[in-house]
């Protein structure tokens, strides 16, 4: 074998190893992106779902099919915090029918905390579990991402209502809402403290949501 033929063979070999570490990037690349794509159009899902089932609830603060129950709003707003919130309402008999049955029942809404057993196995560090809870029953929740859960109070000349907790009455007519929603895994090395900042987050702000029933007084 030449010497010309040994260099041919040593320059084909280096192409082919460039070759194939390009195709190795772009592979790797193209899993990436379709990953963070994913994962973009999951948190926007999880956000939807989470404010759609939240703002139905916080519309219906005070409501019941029998008004007679509760016959003063003022107090439906049982307790108020900046990350929990419990009221008085009539929840749906079933997603189909949305009208209560007539009797009251207490709805409470908190978001835990990162160190909580329910996100423990969950990559990321600042995932909290928004609970639901109806009366005395289990509370519901599952795990859709939400980093960030925050309530903000006005009373009906649409000032903020600052002192935290508050109790009945409480003078509430309109509340603002802040949710934040991140992947629970991302593409990465764990050990990367960067990992999530490829990822994206949805933010959602309902300002001066109100309850009809609030107002009513």
């Amino acid at each position: 074998m030449g010497f010309s033929t040994l260099i041919d063979i040593l320059g084909s070999s280096l192409i082919g190893g460039s070759i194939l570490l390009i195709l190795f990037r772009m592979s790797d690349a193209s899993v990436e992106s379709n990953y963070l794509t994913s994962g973009e159009f999951l948190v926007q899902s999880n956000l939807l779902a989470t404010i759609e089932i939240l703002e139905h609830d916080l519309r219906k603060v005070g409501y019941c099919e029998n008004w007679e129950e509760i016959p003063d709003p003022a107090i439906a707003i049982i307790e108020a915090t900046d990350t929990s919130i419990t009221f008085l309402t009539d929840v749906a008999q079933s997603q189909s029918l949305q009208l209560g049955d007539g009797t009251v029942d207490t709805l409470k809404y908190w978001i835990g905390k990162s160190t909580d057993a329910e996100v423990q196995n969950t990559p990321n560090p600042n995932d909290k579990i928004l609970y639901r809870q109806v009366n005395n029953d289990p509370p519901f929740y599952a795990n859709l991402g939400i980093t960030q859960f925050k309530l903000q109070y006005f009373n009906a000349l649409g000032n903020k209502i600052t002192a935290m907790p508050v109790n009945p009455p409480l003078g509430i007519i309109t509340l603002q809402i802040d949710i934040t929603v991140e992947n629970t895994a991302s593409y990465g090395d764990e050990a990367d403290g960067n990992v999530y900042s490829k990822d994206k987050s949805a933010f959602y702000r309902q300002i001066r949501l109100a309850a009809p029933s609030l107002a009513i007084r």
